[in-house]
């Protein structure tokens, strides 16, 4: 009896002092890292999250459970250990060894553009007898880009090779509105706006202001997010930013210099979107990343209040192209004021299924339909 009460009291011990100690030393020298193995790909393509556990003390990790979320969007391949609902929350389970490491790897594929962040990772660990249960937070800081998949049809690819052929006719000879040549007769050709009223009336003959050429000077891209289709409004967003995409890696990879600008906001600055003129892989690298960050949750902003000067100010020298499903009052105005004052542009219009928006004419003239077949 004595024997069996003196095991029972060093077992007791033994139970007591390995669960101090791993209450104490559980967490030295251990290591978890969560980090995707690519900083970007594009939508639908697929990629993987590594889980690396290192174990770097003598004392061995009979349970560790590591447990972090991310956005539900990223569509991961194994369902073991994981749900999901508004978000994906993954709890993986590791014996660890001393001095082991142990990488885990999840396959997941970019199911919709976005910009996906995990900031944190929650562990809890064991004691021998699993017993006693020890949780800790540690902090990660990996991400990983979804590009938009460039917008591909063979009614877009016409409309491009349309509006290329005009690029092309003016890329060298393009008029310059603010610098003239001298005056000529008017021709049947000629557009109204083009006549010196001054000179008529002294000629008493119609006659026209001759204008200096210049080279193009980049391709305008601009975008609003806004939508007049309802139930599909955020398909149509997402439609709308594919083929922003399309067009900008059309002309970039035609070495024509291409500036972006939207009213989708940035989900890290909460700024609309700004891009400056460029050519060049770095400028579709740049185009793609701020349009992966565009957080539709928050609501556009105003696109005429933050686009209207510079829309107006500096159409010298550009060829401008607009994406919206937007036929608001407001936008239809901006539109019309922008022609009416001399400006040509073409306005790339995503619609669901065949329908046929009705626009107004001088507008219409203008846009090219894209049928998106939602």
């Amino acid at each position: 009896m004595t024997r069996m009460l003196l095991i029972g009291a060093l077992f007791l011990l033994f139970f007591l002092l390995q669960r101090e100690v791993y209450r104490r030393s559980w967490q030295r020298h251990l290591y978890v890292n969560i980090r995707f193995s690519e900083d970007h790909i594009f939508q639908g393509e697929w990629s993987e999250l590594q889980e690396v556990v290192e174990n770097r003390k003598r004392l061995p990790l009979p349970v560790l459970k590591v447990k972090f979320r991310t956005d539900r969007h990223l569509e991961f391949r194994e369902e073991k250990g994981s749900s999901t609902t508004d978000r994906f929350y993954r709890n993986d389970v590791f014996r660890i060894g001393d001095g082991e490491k142990v990488t885990r790897t999840l396959p997941f594929r970019g199911g919709r553009r976005g910009y996906y962040t995990i900031d944190g990772a929650g562990l809890v660990a064991s004691d021998l007898f699993l017993t006693s249960m020890f949780p800790a937070d540690v902090s990660e800081n990996t991400a990983v880009y979804v590009y938009p998949r460039p917008y591909d049809s063979e009614e877009f690819r016409r409309s491009l090779a349309l509006l290329n052929g005009e690029v092309l006719a003016r890329r060298h000879l393009l008029e310059d509105p603010f610098e003239y040549r001298g005056i000529r007769e008017y021709q049947p050709t000629d557009p109204m706006r083009s006549i010196n009223w001054k000179a008529t009336a002294r000629t008493g003959e119609l006659k026209v202001n001759q204008k200096n050429y210049t080279s193009l000077k980049c391709i305008r891209v601009f975008f609003d997010m806004e939508s007049d289709i309802v139930s599909k409004r955020e398909d149509c967003s997402e439609e709308t930013l594919r083929i922003v995409a399309g067009l900008c890696a059309f002309f970039l990879s035609r070495g024509i210099r291409v500036s972006c600008f939207g009213n989708g906001v940035d989900i890290l600055t909460s700024r609309p979107t700004v891009i400056e003129a460029r050519s060049g892989d770095a400028q579709m690298e740049h185009i793609y990343r701020t349009l992966a960050r565009l957080d539709l949750g928050k609501g556009p902003a105003d696109f005429a209040e933050n686009f209207e000067e510079r829309l107006f100010t500096q159409a010298s020298g550009t060829v401008t192209c607009f994406v919206a499903s937007d036929r608001s009052a407001g936008f239809l105005s901006l539109i019309e004021r922008y022609g009416a004052a001399g400006n040509e542009y073409v306005w790339f219009y995503p619609v669901p299924g065949r329908r046929e928006p009705q626009l107004p004419p001088d507008v219409a003239r203008s846009v090219r339909m894209i049928h998106l077949g939602l």
